[in-house]
C-alpha cells in the first residue's frame, strides 16, 4: 500500500500541530517558574506567543487540506510537556538543564520544519511550504538565541549558587 505525499505532508503537520502543543505547555510552565533570570524568562515569554501563532498557521494548514489536528497526538504532547515540567521541578539545575533542553527542542523542530518545507514543495502545496518557512524562521532565531545566552545563564546561575540561602534553579 503506497502513502501520496498529500497525505504524508497531512500526518506531518499533525505530528508539527501537536509538537507546538508540546513546546507552548512546556515554555508555559518554565516561565511561570523563573524568577531570577528576567531575560531569559522575557525571551520564552515572546516565544510562547509565536508558539501559539505557529499553532494557528498549523492548523489553518491541517483544515485546508481537509483534516484536522489529531487529538490524540495533541494529548500525547501536553503529557510530554507535564512530565518534562515536573522531571524538571526535582532539579537543583532546573533553569540551565531547562535552557539545554529548550536548545535541544528547537532543533527537533527545525528538523521538522525541514522535513514539512520539503514535503509541500513535493506535493505542489505552496501556501503550507510559506507558512512552514516562516515558522522554521521562528524556531532558528529562538535556537539561536539560546545557544548565544547559555553561557550567561549558566554564569548567573553559578554565581546565585554561591550565595548561602539563595535559590539558584530558577
Amino acid at each position: 500500500m503506497t502513502t501520496s505525499p498529500n497525505e504524508n505532508l497531512l500526518d506531518w503537520l499533525r505530528d508539527a500541530h501537536a509538537m507546538e502543543q508540546q513546546a507552548e505547555h512546556m515554555l508555559k510552565a518554565q516561565a511561570e517558574r523563573i524568577e531570577h533570570y528576567p531575560e531569559l524568562k522575557a525571551r520564552i515569554e515572546q516565544h510562547i506567543e509565536e508558539t501559539l501563532g505557529q499553532q494557528a498557521l498549523l492548523d489553518n494548514c491541517i483544515k485546508r487540506l481537509g483534516g484536522s489536528p489529531s487529538m490524540l497526538k495533541d494529548i500525547g504532547g501536553k503529557l510530554m510537556a507535564f512530565g518534562q515540567a515536573m522531571g524538571g521541578m526535582a532539579m537543583t539545575d532546573e533553569v540551565v538543564k531547562g535552557a539545554i533542553a529548550g536548545y535541544v527542542f528547537e532543533n527537533v523542530e527545525i528538523a521538522t520544519y525541514t522535513v514539512l518545507i520539503a514535503a509541500a514543495e513535493q506535493a505542489g502545496d505552496a501556501e503550507t511550504q510559506r507558512a512552514c518557512e516562516q515558522i522554521i524562521q521562528e524556531e532558528r532565531a529562538m535556537a539561536e538565541w539560546l545557544l548565544a545566552h547559555l553561557p550567561s545563564v549558566t554564569k548567573q546561575f553559578l554565581a546565585r549558587s554561591e550565595i548561602p540561602d539563595v535559590t539558584a534553579k530558577v
